[in-house]
């Protein structure tokens, strides 16, 4: 097997939940991305991501070929790892090309908030279609009967299953954990605003983004936005002790959109006319038990380990994309990260790396701002980073890092060649 490049691929704007996108279900919102691709070139496979899916769709992938009319005979298939669900599409794809004939991927992922199942407790669920199959008259009057206790309904947020809590009221635990103020959250919060401005003034964004339903940007990241406002919102999360810190205002929105990644081997660029610029060096998938220091963290044990294995400090990345889930679980995972102790104890790397340059992060804007799609992110950070990558000088390096619900993470370290 040969090396492994990256080319940006292309997204829809993201928006909130409720806007212009709430018409479109997920195969609706994948498919003008899904056809822009496929009209730049023929993948070999496709890997496409959805974290809350459609009960009717069994395997979203193989329907967006479908409904994307692409060549009916490209093989396709569905993952998910909740928040990195399209970045781990990218490290599927990854270790399959140049295997099985394959040299070029289609992946990402797409989320429709705005569209969200309602479920039956199990328990009711059961009996109402038990009752279906004997007797359909005897279901309805069971369906009629129904009251919001026999649902399962995300109606104050998406909560984790073990837990029982949402990954708000974990990073609220992580944030007292550490330490980490509502001024740096609300600071982290407002650099990523501006990042985002910044990129829609200068033309970043024009080849990332793929007009849909007469909306050409991203509608979230806030012009007006200072610091004095976002001082002013209340706890999101934790109202009643006094201590809540975590805010709309620094927590990443309920987003739709959808997002695209090119993986591909040399050969399969080729297809693409570009020269590979963006190489795959390596990734890190880390797992922690989300009661230790918060659900969120495994990014801070990830880092370290791609950083020591191939002997870099955190002064060696020239670009680092930290998907923003919460400004409190970025500054904590960098928090952690820098610490020798925990380096050692938790991340199992007796390696001094540094101070973390701030300045190079998200330079673009990051989730706070852009938005967050649950499985559409990983390809929108990694596009973001080849982009970016692709504009800095051969050899410098990148880390990419995404956060997932359960105490999951996944960090790449890429490369400009």
């Amino acid at each position: 097997m040969g090396d492994v490049f990256l080319v940006p691929g292309v997204r829809t704007p993201f928006i909130k939940a409720g806007g212009a996108f709430a018409p479109l279900n997920a195969l609706a919102l994948s498919t003008p991305v899904a056809q822009a691709m496929a009209a730049r070139a023929r993948p070999d496979f496709l890997v496409w991501g959805q974290v809350i899916p459609d009960p009717s769709v069994s395997n979203i992938a193989r329907e967006l070929v479908y409904e994307a009319g692409l060549d009916p005979t490209i093989p396709a298939f569905s993952t998910v790892l909740a928040c990195s669900s399209s970045f781990m599409a990218m490290i599927e794809a990854s270790g399959m090309i140049g295997r099985g004939g394959t040299h070029l991927a289609l992946v990402g992922g797409v989320e429709t908030m705005s569209h969200v199942p309602i479920a039956l407790t199990q328990a009711v669920s059961d009996k109402v279609i038990g009752a279906f199959a004997k007797d359909p008259g005897a279901a309805l009057a069971l369906m009629a009967a129904l009251t919001p206790g026999d649902f399962n309904l995300p109606i104050h947020g998406w909560t984790n299953k073990q837990s029982g809590r949402s990954q708000g009221e974990h990073t609220e635990d992580t944030a007292k954990l550490y330490d980490i103020s509502r001024q740096a959250q609300d600071q982290r919060a407002f650099a990523s605003h501006q990042g985002a401005i910044s990129g829609q003034d200068t033309g970043f964004f024009a080849d990332l983004i793929l007009p849909v339903a007469d909306v050409d940007h991203d509608t979230i990241p806030r012009r007006d936005s200072t610091l004095e406002k976002l001082a002013t919102l209340p706890p999101a999360f934790d109202r009643t002790s006094g201590k809540g810190t975590l805010t709309a205002g620094n927590s990443s929105p309920l987003t739709d959109g959808a997002a695209s990644l090119w993986v591909g081997d040399a050969e399969g660029v080729a297809r693409l006319g570009v020269t590979p610029a963006v190489k795959l060096v390596d990734f890190e998938i880390a797992a922690m038990h989300y009661a230790e220091e918060g659900i969120l963290m495994a990014p801070a044990r990830a880092i370290p380990r791609l950083l020591a294995r191939h002997g870099l400090t955190f002064a060696d990345i020239a670009l680092w994309e930290i998907h923003e889930a919460f400004a409190a679980q970025v500054l904590a995972n960098v928090k952690a990260a820098s610490d020798p102790v925990y380096r050692r104890t938790k991340a199992g790397v007796d390696a001094d790396l540094g101070e973390f340059p701030w300045e190079r992060v998200n330079p673009h804007g990051g989730s706070l701002a852009i938005g967050h799609p649950f499985a559409a992110t990983g390809a929108r950070i990694l596009s973001q980073a080849a982009k970016e990558l692709t504009d800095m000088a051969k050899g410098s390096r990148a880390i990419v890092s995404v956060c997932a619900d359960g105490g999951e993470g996944t960090v790449a370290l890429l490369e400009r060649i």
